[in-house]
């Protein structure tokens, strides 16, 4: 815990930017940002899946902003907790809590909004769409926090450089995807299905899970749990989803006419 409130004080951040913007006329310095940004948008194709699917029921003069705002704040939040979600996340039980956010952000992106639009706001969609990238960005960063805090080492401007120079990249790859997903629309429930593995996974490989089914079973047998969770995880997506999905259609539907 103590190394999660020194990753909050704003005390060492302060010394890290100082030290940062020192190192930034050394060539490596920019060699290690293009490796942020690979890095990045290497390990983000599930965010953009995240992002697509969160954006595609705005209206269309929405759907720009929703996926800037989406990218940009999901990437300065990631920012902002390297250090503290990569510390939180190694927390027994946390990764369950994220995991089962993640599962319910899945089914959810199945369940299409039969509001009027008239009764919703174009900006409450806006910043629905945005809360949902938010939180499925979190969960789903902690490998994108490990390798691009390795490169980083401690560099704040890295960091930054790094993050915000692949925010554009982030929003091409989520509009095509959302355009692929508006003329195939089989891939909405692949990309749900992709989320709830990824739920599945990060449940499983919880610290207290992961290290009592590799006491209980052995490490093998614990690899073999890891993608049996990873699959069911997947399944009760598409499963709890399609329902989800069908009760919606079923409410959405106009009294029958006496």
């Amino acid at each position: 815990m103590g190394s999660i409130l020194h990753s909050l004080n704003p005390a060492p951040w302060g010394a890290m930017l100082h030290d940062s913007i020192a190192t930034m006329e050394h060539a490596g310095f920019w060699a290690a940002v293009l490796q942020i940004v690979f890095i990045n948008i290497l390990l983000s194709g599930d965010n953009a899946v995240v992002i697509a699917m969160a954006c595609r029921d705005l209206p269309r003069r929405q759907r720009l902003w929703g996926l800037v705002l989406g990218a940009g704040v999901a990437v300065i939040l990631r920012l902002l907790f390297t250090g503290a979600v990569g510390q939180l996340m190694l927390l027994p039980y946390l990764k369950l809590v994220g995991g089962v956010a993640l599962f319910y952000v899945a089914a959810k992106l199945l369940v299409r909004d039969h509001a009027d639009k008239g009764e919703i706001k174009a900006v409450e969609q806006l910043w629905r769409a945005v809360r949902v990238v938010v939180v499925a960005d979190l969960v789903m960063s902690l490998d994108n926090v490990i390798a691009v805090a390795a490169i980083a080492q401690g560099s704040l401007t890295l960091l930054a450089i790094g993050l915000l120079a692949s925010i554009p990249i982030v929003i091409a790859g989520a509009a095509l995807i959302m355009a692929a997903l508006e003329r195939f629309p089989i891939l909405i429930w692949l990309g749900a299905a992709l989320l709830g593995w990824i739920a599945g996974d990060v449940m499983a490989t919880d610290s207290a899970v992961s290290g009592y089914a590799a006491a209980r079973f052995g490490s093998s047998v614990a690899a073999q749990i890891d993608v049996a969770a990873s699959a069911a995880g997947a399944l009760l997506v598409i499963g709890i989803g399609g329902l989800w999905r069908r009760l919606a259609e079923a409410k959405a539907l106009p009294p029958p006419s006496e």
